[in-house]
């Protein structure tokens, strides 16, 4: 892990529990931040990466779009559902739209916890209730020069 280390006086005591999305890059190291708690002893992450194939076609890019106000209620109402069914201290999920390269982050979630049981647990529920549940729609790009909408529900895991 690179950067400075968290001072025992930037831990807080209650830590958030988000969902959002974003039209700019994600910052992992940024997120993490704001998941530090003085109660928590374990971090669970997931990166989404945009990769350059899907389904043996070559892709160049992507493209996400949403219709923001039911994805914002419905990605917050699974974090909400992560938090009461796991023994977690919060959690954060944010979903890119707009036009990724590959290599970037399409989406971020992060779960802390006293234990990495909770963390883990929390954080598979979050990204697959998000892939499952928010109304989140991939163009891909090929290299062909072709385009088609992806279904993001349908995608392979």
């Amino acid at each position: 892990m690179s950067g400075p280390r968290p001072t025992q006086t930037s831990l807080r005591s209650e830590t958030p529990a988000s969902f959002a999305l974003s039209a700019d890059p994600l910052q992992p190291e940024r997120l993490k931040q704001t998941l530090l708690n003085q109660h928590a002893g374990a971090l669970a992450t997931f990166e989404g990466w945009v990769r350059n194939h899907n389904e043996g076609k070559p892709v160049d890019r992507l493209e996400y779009s949403s219709y923001p106000e039911l994805a914002n209620k419905e990605g917050a109402k699974i974090v909400q559902e992560a938090q009461e069914r796991f023994a977690i201290d919060g959690a954060i999920a944010l979903h890119r739209t707009g036009l990724l390269e590959i290599g970037h982050i399409a989406v971020w979630v992060g779960a802390c916890a006293a234990h990495r049981d909770a963390a883990f647990d929390a954080c598979r529920y979050i990204i697959e209730e998000v892939k499952r549940r928010v109304p989140i729609w991939k163009k891909e790009y090929y290299s062909d020069g072709v385009s088609a909408w992806v279904n993001c529900h349908q995608e392979a895991k």
